[in-house]
């Protein structure tokens, strides 16, 4: 949560500073790459590919075989990202130029794109070892530090933004050159965090690299299809991207800090869930106990249901004074609030889709099935391309989020219908039961959020700041006290159970 909330603090501050103008399509288009293989290593394919095998490694008994694995791992992939780095840096001109032509019409706008890229590659080789680290710690049951790792990304953006944009132009760089440093310290932040827990667990790092260990050759086997398996998604985003290159000046970002809005329900359960889950069910698998995974695949899913699909309610409910309130300042203007609202309320449509795969797919690898995930991946990224084609036709770069949505539902419904098959069911009564009731009381509290949001905005009039909070503040307040009697009523145990489980982690937190 506290990740999540400062990832939201940035884009605050960079909405204010930026808005949605020319540097910030460009900063957005730029950092999508390292972006992307950020979202795939540190919360999909090496957790999917590296913890089960890790973890057989530690069940074994053998603490030195798993410090081993993980150097390796951590050598392999300083190999192969600074292959990709170094080639990005030498080719970004004409891969910047392939993915965003359109920027060649607006003077200096390709070539700040070219620069910022160039800035932010090295990212990719920090993200991948942080990831390890990762990977090594969730699997010893350490998932506080991991999960904080992010927010050391955000708080390093946030920090160069204040600290170093007003000092760019006295150097002659572009403010939002500062951004781009700060995305490379961000990424040393994530390491940094990261490691004086992992000595203490006894890992030592070593610069040694065996390409013939069966277990490194088992993670990078898993990893591979892995990557296209969990990589629906992120694909479906990047081409969402270079599409809405075309769609003018702020289509780009304001599709940017919708989705940004939209994964903020994602990043604290979907994530969260999934990061808790995938240890269980890679250690019940590896017992070939699949009673045990069924029930706690269960257990993910239900709990993930009771959270997001309220979430889901509430973010197309209340999305325009939800972006107002959180955007709305100095550069960032009202019609990129109305833009912005447009596009969160048309991403979170697939706001399930999204949370379901980070749940779904890391199971299939545990099971030892890795040709699945890849397979209905391929065939979400088919569909999402052609829906974003004909919508964005229709519907311009809010078609484009629309298109993404739909793809996310039909990944995560494809998984689903298929792991139901490979464990013999998957406890359907309580997940449709856990659907129907919490679906039910979403809708009345959507339904109460858009009235009281409605009385509140005759009761508290204005513009200013402090009367936009209140009134979403006390709507938002207002509907959960709304979720929770229905809930009640409708007797959702796992409403109940969530709540407990939220209440306990903050009352031990404090």
């Amino acid at each position: 949560m506290t990740s999540r909330i400062l990832g939201l603090v940035r884009d605050q501050v960079l909405a204010s500073m930026f808005g949605a103008g020319n540097a910030m399509d460009a900063f957005n288009v730029a950092f999508r790459i390292p972006n992307v293989v950020r979202d795939l290593f540190a919360e999909g394919a090496m957790t999917a590919a590296f913890v089960p095998v890790f973890m057989q490694q530690l069940a074994s008994g053998d603490r030195t075989a798993a410090w081993r694995l993980g150097n390796n791992a951590i050598n392999a992939l300083l190999v192969v990202t600074g292959i990709l780095v170094v080639g990005g840096i030498a080719f970004a001109q004409p891969l910047v130029a392939a993915f965003a032509a359109d920027y060649a019409a607006v003077p200096g706008k390709l070539e700040l794109t070219v620069l910022l890229t160039r800035i932010m590659l090295p990212f990719l080789t920090l993200v991948a070892i942080a990831a390890v680290f990762m990977g090594m710690l969730n699997s010893l049951h350490r998932f506080f530090v991991p999960a904080l790792a992010p927010a050391m990304f955000n708080v390093a953006t946030i920090v160069c933004a204040l600290l170093l944009v007003p000092l760019m132009p006295r150097f002659g760089v572009p403010p939002i050159t500062a951004i781009a440093i700060g995305a490379l310290v961000g990424g040393f932040g994530q390491l940094l965090i990261q490691w004086p827990l992992l000595r203490r667990e006894g890992f030592a790092y070593r610069p040694f690299l065996d390409w013939k260990q069966d277990a490194l050759r088992r993670v990078l086997l898993l990893m591979g299809p892995g990557t296209i398996g969990l990589a629906a998604t992120q694909i479906n985003v990047f081409v969402n991207t270079v599409l809405a290159t075309h769609e003018g000046t702020g289509a780009v970002s304001w599709l940017n800090y919708a989705f940004r809005l939209m994964y903020l329900p994602t990043g604290l359960f979907g994530v969260s869930i999934a990061t808790a889950t995938v240890p269980a069910v890679s250690r019940q698998a590896a017992q070939h106990n699949e009673v045990a995974v069924r029930a706690t695949l269960a257990d993910g899913l239900s709990l993930m249901l009771v959270l997001n699909v309220p979430a889901t309610v509430g973010l197309i409910a209340l999305s325009h004074p939800i972006v107002r309130v959180i955007f709305e300042r100095r550069a960032f203007l009202p019609s990129d609030t109305l833009a912005t609202a447009a596009a969160l309320q048309y991403y979170a449509v697939g706001l399930l889709g999204y949370s379901i795969v980070r749940i779904a797919a890391p199971t299939f690898y545990a099971l030892g099935d890795s040709r699945t995930p890849v397979q209905i991946s391929v065939v979400a990224v088919l569909v999402n391309a052609v829906l974003n084609v004909v919508l964005a036709g229709l519907f311009g770069y809010r078609g484009l989020a629309l298109g993404t949505s739909i793809a996310a539902l039909f990944n995560a419904a494809g998984l689903l219908w298929l792991l139901r098959r490979r464990l013999d069911g998957l406890d359907d009564r309580r997940l449709l039961s856990s659907f129907s009731r919490i679906a039910m009381a979403s809708v009345v509290m959507g339904a109460a959020a858009l009235l009281i949001e409605r009385l509140l905005s005759q009761w508290i009039a204005g513009d200013a700041f402090l009367r936009q909070a209140l009134r979403l503040t006390l709507t938002i307040g207002f509907a959960l006290v709304v979720l929770a009697t229905t809930a009640h009523v409708l007797r959702i145990r796992e409403f109940r159970e969530a709540i407990a489980l939220v209440l306990k982690r903050s009352g031990s937190g404090a």
